[in-house]
């Protein structure tokens, strides 16, 4: 069975610097980081989905949010494989894998290896990055 795909969405710098804070613009758009304990979502237990701020994409369940100590929001999985893309990321003398929107292409965060089961991934994602709705 093959995977869904999802349709890009593209908009210019200017588009996306008029829809995002500098901050969200910083982070989403120039692959930055919030500091930990910084962003709204770290410590946020209500049950919905969180989604893309800069396209509103479904992207997380608070089914699969977990704590992680790290202070920034952690999942185990993705809402759909669909919804996220990675890519290596070697900035800052590390080798990390980048996760963004699959839709727009915003930054979201990295995935590491040291979650919890039934995956045993960490989706450390910025708060920054999301907009949360409520079920």
């Amino acid at each position: 069975m093959a995977e869904k795909t999802v349709e890009k969405l593209r908009k210019t710098d200017e588009e996306w610097r008029k829809q995002l804070t500098d901050h969200q613009y910083k982070v989403m758009r120039k692959h930055g980081t919030e500091r930990a304990f910084s962003g709204i979502y770290w410590d946020h237990h209500d049950k919905g989905t969180y989604t893309c701020m800069g396209c509103g994409q479904p992207l997380f369940s608070s089914e699969h949010k977990f704590d992680s100590g790290t202070g920034w929001p952690s999942y185990w999985q993705p809402e759909s494989p669909a919804a996220v893309e990675t890519q290596e990321d070697s900035s800052f003398f590390m080798k990390r894998t980048e996760v963004h929107c699959a839709r727009c292409d915003a930054h979201l965060g990295h995935i590491f290896d040291d979650g919890p089961e039934p995956t045993g991934l960490r989706y450390c994602i910025n708060s920054a990055s999301l907009k949360f709705e409520k079920k």
